[in-house]
Formats: structure tokens, sequence, C-alpha cells
């Protein structure tokens, strides 16, 4: 799933999406927040959120613009690392992405303590923040691959 986040707490779910090296996700409200790189586009795990939210219905209410189905644990994408997606390739970043007020507020106090675990930190059940590195097109159903440095 891609989910732009053109406002405060609004999302929009599109089957494709240009990434930017200046803006993120174009169409997402990133730099309007931030200009860290370090936090331009965040990724969850499909079957992690599934849990968590219920449902797919409810996906894109957890504020991460990427939702894929792939290990995304620091044991196996450790910061530094890189995908491809589509045309575009991402970075995971060394800044982690936690839970907070609204993700508690969204899927319940258990899910939060859940992924604040250490071993929720691990394996980024919160989701990991990532910068652009190649700038291009993805598209739902893209195949996401590990990038060798």
């Amino acid at each position: 799933m891609i989910v732009k986040r053109p406002d405060t707490d609004q999302r929009e779910v599109v089957e494709e999406a240009e990434l930017d090296l200046e803006v993120g996700i174009v169409g997402d409200n990133w730099r309007d927040r931030t200009d860290n790189l370090e936090t331009q586009i965040t990724i969850i795990n499909s079957r992690a959120l599934n849990l968590m939210a219920g449902s797919k219905d409810r996906w894109q209410v957890a504020g991460d613009q990427l939702i894929v189905d792939m290990d995304i644990s620091i044991q196996n994408l450790p910061p530094g690392s890189r995908v491809a997606i589509g045309t575009t390739v991402i970075e995971f970043s060394e800044k982690p992405h936690t839970g907070c007020e609204k993700f508690s507020a969204r899927f319940g106090l258990d899910s939060l303590q859940f992924v604040s675990t250490p071993t929720g930190r691990d394996l980024r059940l919160r989701g990991v923040n990532c910068r652009l590195i190649q700038p291009g097109t993805i598209r739902v159903g893209d195949t996401v691959t590990k990038v060798t440095n």
C-alpha cells in the first residue's frame, strides 16, 4: 500500500507515486513538518500492521507511507541498507521510528507497548524511517528487493 499524507491526519491511498529527492513522496506533507532527510519516508511491515490494525481498511491511519510484505528487522536491513522499489532506491535510516500518542490512540496502548519492547524495536514492528537515494516511480505490487551497496 502507498499512502500520502496531504495534511495532518489526512490520508490518500494511491496506486502509484512519484518520489522526489526534495519533497519525498510528491503530494505528501513530510517537507511541511521537517527537513530531516532521515525521516523522509516511513515503511512498516504489512503483517505486523494487520495484527495491530485489525483489518486492511485501517492500515492507512498508521501514518506510514509504504506498507510492505518484507522483513524490515534490524538484523535483515540494518541502518544504511538499501532497497529498490519500482525505479527508486530507499536507504534505511539510523533514526528509530517509535510509537507515539497518535499510534496509541489509533491502535491501542497494548499495540504501542508491543512495538516498544526490545524485540519489537529489533523487528521494527512500528516501522522504519528511510531517506530517498534515487528518485522515481513506485506502484502498488512492485517488488521490494535488497540492494547491495
